[in-house]
């Protein structure tokens, strides 16, 4: 799976789609933000719609620096997404 590092506010993120499958799958693709490892890991969650490319790979390298950090900047923790393990 692709990853890409991004910086945000001194931080170095790691980013990787998601693969969690909606009911939207080809038009929504779920992100991963990720920071530090073990129990100080940071995961953080969203949600875009890509323009054009219908591949989470594809897009997500599309995707250009700015643009992450717009959608860094919607995301949410991951305690209660699907994408990051939590269940119902």
């Amino acid at each position: 799976m692709p990853t890409r590092r991004l910086e945000i506010e001194g931080r170095s993120w790691e980013v990787y789609p998601s693969g969690y499958v909606t009911q939207s799958t080809a038009d929504e693709f779920g992100l991963l933000f990720l920071y530090g490892t073990g129990a100080d890991r940071v995961v953080r969650v969203t949600r875009y719609s890509p323009l054009g490319v219908k591949s989470r790979e594809q897009s997500l390298a599309m995707l250009s620096d700015a643009d992450l950090r717009r959608l860094f900047t919607l995301s949410q923790p991951s305690t209660r997404s699907p994408e990051a393990g939590y269940a119902p």
